[in-house]
Formats: structure tokens, sequence, C-alpha cells
């Protein structure tokens, strides 16, 4: 740790002082890939054709961001990429059909787009919850899609509950959950996948926190999205350039 610059996000996350706005950063990228986990290989993963079109819209207008700040950021169009790749694949082994699986990328995309800050934002869910709602129209037009009242209540759904552990369910939350459980669980899972960016091994993807019987096995393709965009968005990409590069070298594009 002594060669590590002390403002790199690794350095910052052991001395308990990241700020609210978090870049990734060459020494955090390294330290990534020096803890790669023993993951077993993931199976090439096959899309429909339908998904890697909607996944070829997921790089977002960064005025859809709060804060302009947090698009390039830990928690901004990168991830909004990965996570929405990531369910795009955990759709395919659930056997959802075309219209869930739309709803699950849509919603995966924005999920976090309402954050203020790269740290605990509580209740950014919620807010990009009614941000989508007010916005749908727009939304679903960027993908190509008509946006209809049950699936904007569905990705409204799971976007609001994604950063709800669910221990921490209320009554209200479990009846929601109810209308869309297989949204906001294939949401949940694909955002918690791609933590593999954070700069402390305790928060990598733990398979305790969500309720996805394939996400052990998305390890290994999650661990390479990030390590392979991350690298590519320090060599010069742009951030939709660096994921778009990434996912084509999986055959997701």
């Amino acid at each position: 740790m002594s060669t590590t610059p002390l403002t790199s996000l690794i350095n910052l996350a052991a001395r308990g002082q990241l700020p609210l706005h978090q870049h990734m950063d060459h020494a955090t990228i390294a330290w990534i890939s020096d803890n790669r986990p023993d993951l077993p290989p993931t199976p090439a993963p096959v899309l429909r054709p339908e998904s890697k079109e909607l996944l070829a819209h997921c790089g977002l207008p960064t005025r859809w961001w709060a804060d302009p700040r947090l698009y390039t950021s830990l928690h901004g169009v990168r991830h909004a990429m990965r996570t929405a790749a990531l369910a795009a694949v955990l759709a395919e082994a659930n056997g959802l059909d075309d219209s869930d699986t739309a709803t699950v990328i849509l919603a995966a995309a924005v999920h976090d787009c309402q954050r203020r800050h790269d740290q605990d934002d509580r209740g950014h869910g919620a807010r990009a919850a009614l941000w989508l709602a007010a916005n749908a129209d727009t939304v679903w037009a960027h993908f190509g899609l008509t946006a209809s009242p049950r699936r904007i209540v569905q990705a409204a759904t799971a976007v609001r509950l994604h950063d709800v552990p669910y221990e921490a369910f209320t009554a209200d939350d479990k009846s929601d959950r109810a209308r869309a459980d297989h949204i906001t669980d294939v949401v949940k899972a694909a955002d918690a996948l791609d933590r593999y960016r954070l700069p402390k091994l305790k928060w990598w993807p733990n398979a305790r926190y969500v309720r996805e019987p394939a996400f052990d096995q998305l390890r290994g393709l999650a661990f390479d999205l990030v390590l392979t965009s991350e690298q590519a968005y320090l060599a010069g990409a742009s951030g939709t350039e660096a994921v778009r590069y990434a996912l084509a070298e999986r055959g997701l594009l």
C-alpha cells in the first residue's frame, strides 16, 4: 500500500476518506485486477437479438443524471451499462419473455441516475423511480420502445427497491415487489454483480443479499466486464465506448 497514491480510491477507502464523487484511477484498477477471486469461467452468454439492440442504446444522455459529475463516476454511465448487460444475461437465465427482458434492461440502465453522490445515498432508488415515471415516454422512446402503464409500474418498482435490502422491506415494499417480482430480483442482482468496481473486498458481490439462483455463475463475467471496461476507460476511451468494447468482447453486442 505504501506505493499506492494517497489519492487513489483504494487508499482513500482504506483510510475511510472516500469523497462524495468517486472516479476510477490506475492504482485502484490494478488492485482490482490483482485481487481477482478464484472464479469459475462463465459459459459464453447468448443474448437474443432484441436484447443486444437494447444494450446498444444504454449509453444514456448525461442530462438524465441528477448531477452530471456522477456521469463518469463509479455510479455513472459505465455502471449503468454493465448493470443493464448483466440484467439481460440474468433475464435469459430466468427464461423471461421479450417484454420482461426489455423492462429489466431499461430499469437497470436508469436505476442510479438520480443519485446525488457516490456514498450511501439513501433514497436514490425512490428518486429515480419518480423520475422514470415522470419521463417514461422519453426513456422508452430512447430504447425504441413504447411505454405502457404496466411496464412503467414494473420498471419503477424495480428501480425504487433496488437499494432497499430485502430484510428491510416494509409491507408496502413486499406488496409492490409481488407485482414485479422477477423484474425487481433481476435488477437488484445485476446491480450487486457490478460491485467488483468498488475499492474494498468486503463490498464485492455477495449472493446472500440477492434472490437470484444464477448469481454465482455470473461472477466471472461481472468481474471481467468491470476490469476490461475500466481499463479501456482509463486508457482514453469514453465511458460508453469502454463498456461497448467490453460487451462486444464477450459477445453481448
